[in-house]
């Protein structure tokens, strides 16, 4: 979904979109998990809560000390993680499970400076830049749900990452989209959300909440 102002049509304003059936998502889990993909060559995070690039694209949001969510980058390659999955099911290590993700989890994005105010009508957390800066995870209740919230920016633009029970997709989207009313805010596509991504961060800063 996206917001946007409409009173201004050049400026971005606020921005979600449903991206959970076009962009790869999976996870580990386990005691040996975070060792294992390090082996692999997964950039893991070092602290829990936390989420970093990956070098393909995507990142990598460490949960916990016993399970990673990994997510591909938005251009939706279906055979990201593929060499990953091969190795564990060759190697089969002990403490390592696999977690489909994108499966059971939905993905949305919220982008623009208005996302933590929409967001506020939500979540309990404080999502506004200063308390929540690029980087940090957030395991909490959206809309009643639970949810994990990842901010990972894209290009310039300020970004939030939702993930939740797919199972209650639809009403997910609803909640969201009414939250952004206020803000005046519409869904955006993909291929939106692209074209952030590869926007170079300009040298007086990124877009934010303040």
């Amino acid at each position: 979904m996206g917001v946007r102002r409409r009173q201004r049509p050049k400026r971005r304003a606020n921005s979600a979109s449903p991206i959970s059936a076009c962009c790869p998502r999976t996870g580990f889990k386990g005691w040996h998990a975070l060792a294992w993909l390090r082996e692999q060559g997964i950039a893991v995070p070092e602290a829990n809560n936390r989420a970093g690039s990956l070098a393909g694209g995507g990142f990598a949001a460490r949960l916990a000390d016993t399970e990673l969510l990994l997510t591909g980058s938005l251009d939706g390659a279906a055979d990201t993680f593929d060499g990953l999955l091969a190795a564990l099911g060759e190697a089969k290590p002990s403490g390592v499970y696999p977690v489909p993700r994108s499966d059971g989890s939905a993905w949305l994005t919220m982008t623009g400076r208005h996302a933590p105010s929409c967001m506020a009508k939500l979540c309990g957390v404080d999502l506004r830049s200063k308390k929540f800066p690029e980087g940090c995870v957030a395991q909490t209740s959206v809309a009643r749900l639970n949810a994990v919230v990842v901010r990972a920016d894209l290009g310039s633009v300020f970004a939030l990452h939702l993930f939740f029970d797919s199972a209650s997709a639809g009403y997910f989207w609803r909640c969201l989209v009414d939250a952004a009313a206020e803000y005046r805010g519409a869904p955006v596509g993909v291929l939106a959300l692209r074209r952030l991504a590869a926007e170079v961060t300009p040298a007086t800063g990124r877009t934010g909440d303040g």
